[in-house]
């Protein structure tokens, strides 16, 4: 069997078997070396050499966790839930109620949206605002379906598409990067605004399976049972001071510098950076904090970070045993000049991977090094390779079990014990998602 095959079958198996996914990448890298013919020592070298490719991505996150903590000690994102909370409330007693729900979900879209790139605190804000809403979601009927639905696009298609907050990460510091390595040796070269034009068509149809969601699948009302919801707050990780008015300003002033300079120069370090350093002048934290700020915002991305540094040691290795040129000889074989079943096995083959994984953001350094060169031998543009690259990342971290995209929406959908992940947050998310994006990325491979 081919190394990188037997690899990837070994990653994925273990990671749909639980077992950690940095071992479960570790492993399969030794396993992929050493059938492809290296030597123990040779299989560890090449692994510790791709390590040093995720350094960056490393820093990037736990810069981006700092800035998020940061962020969250300002009041600012609470302030901003109660706020919303709090007119909802009123808002309930209006007639109309399907107005309402549609204010509630637009509102939930929104704030997830922004928890990707304009205020970049991932999921952190849901079991601020999800909890305390579920009180009026029951009063409302709402299917909480099509609530999951609203927060895992808003986790999932801004990073897609928006090269700011994670959007900067999974777009020029992994998308971009991974392209432009792996299209080297073959005269491949991406530049920074192509990636997220490619990346436009696909988002669209997640657009498309989010209105399906909302207008159609999940439009009906369904009854859940009023219970106790008073120790949902529980779940807060901190206790913010009251915001002052210098602090709320400041904070404002960071959001705005941080993604003005991700823009400008690409990099989410340095926006991250000087964002942090706003807020202390701003008072949100002294400089003698830093370090606990840093730590702590290390410690929330600490995970998804080594999976990055493994990933990108893996797939060094990957290109080490040489198999992959036989693997794309080989496909060349089987498909012959149809680039339509190639492209339609390669987002397949992405979605497998991402659903063993859980993370698109770790998928890219381990497919990249197979599918660029495949794309380059079947003929697709630049535009098509970033899409079928982007797209098969992309493909199952909605719908995932294992995904933030989907674990984040029930723990604060489910606090009650009314929402089962799986049937409430993976499949409804899968379906509305991942087929949209299957049809639409084969479509814009194949056209762009």
């Amino acid at each position: 069997m081919n190394a990188v095959i037997l690899a990837v079958l070994v990653m994925v198996v273990l990671s749909l078997l639980r077992v950690s996914v940095v071992f479960a990448l570790v492993l399969g890298a030794l396993v992929g070396g050493l059938v492809g013919g290296l030597t123990l020592d040779q299989t560890l070298e090449a692994f510790n050499n791709g390590v040093g490719g995720g350094a960056q991505v490393a820093l990037a996150y736990a810069t981006l966790g700092a800035f998020a903590v940061a962020i969250s000690r300002s009041g600012l994102p609470d302030m901003l839930a109660n706020r919303l909370i709090t007119m909802l409330g009123k808002e309930t007693t209006v007639k109309h109620q399907a107005r309402v729900k549609m204010l509630l979900l637009t509102a939930v879209l929104l704030v997830a949206i922004s928890s990707q790139n304009a205020i970049p605190v991932h999921i952190a804000f849901i079991p601020v605002l999800i909890p305390p809403l579920l009180t009026v979601m029951n009063r409302l009927q709402l299917d909480r379906r099509a609530v999951a639905c609203a927060l895992t696009f808003g986790l999932t298609a801004p990073y897609m598409l928006l090269p700011v907050g994670f959007g900067a990460i999974f777009l020029n510091d992994i998308l971009l990067a991974n392209l432009n390595s792996a299209g080297a040796p073959l005269g491949l070269e991406i530049t920074r605004a192509m990636v997220p034009m490619a990346m436009a068509i696909p988002v669209g149809g997640m657009a498309l399976g989010l209105l399906v969601a909302l207008f159609f699948s999940y439009r009906g009302s369904r009854e859940y049972s009023s219970k106790d919801l008073a120790m949902s707050n529980t779940q807060h990780v901190h206790t913010p001071a009251k915001p002052h008015k210098l602090g709320l300003i400041m904070s404002g002033v960071a959001i705005v510098a941080a993604l003005g300079l991700q823009l400008y120069s690409g990099s989410m370090i340095l926006g991250g950076l000087v964002g942090i350093g706003l807020l202390s002048i701003g008072g949100i934290f002294k400089w003698r904090e830093a370090d606990d700020l840093f730590t702590s915002g290390m410690r929330m991305m600490a995970l998804i970070g080594f999976i990055m540094i493994s990933a990108a040691g893996f797939a060094e290795v990957m290109k080490s045993t040489g198999d992959i040129d036989t693997l794309v000889e080989g496909a060349f074989e089987i498909f012959g000049d149809n680039r339509g079943v190639a492209a339609l096995v390669m987002l397949l083959v992405g979605l497998f991977i991402t659903l063993g994984i859980g993370s698109s953001f770790s998928t890219i350094p381990i497919i990249a090094a197979i599918f660029v060169p495949l794309a380059v031998q079947f003929g697709f543009s630049p535009l098509a390779t970033v899409v079928l690259v982007g797209t098969a990342a992309a493909l199952g971290d909605a719908g995932s079990p294992a995904s933030d995209s989907t674990l984040g929406p029930t723990a604060g959908l489910n606090v009650d014990g009314q929402h089962d992940h799986i049937w409430d947050s993976v499949v409804p998310t899968f379906l509305h998602y991942n087929l949209p994006l299957i049809a639409f990325g084969w479509l814009a491979a194949m056209t762009l």
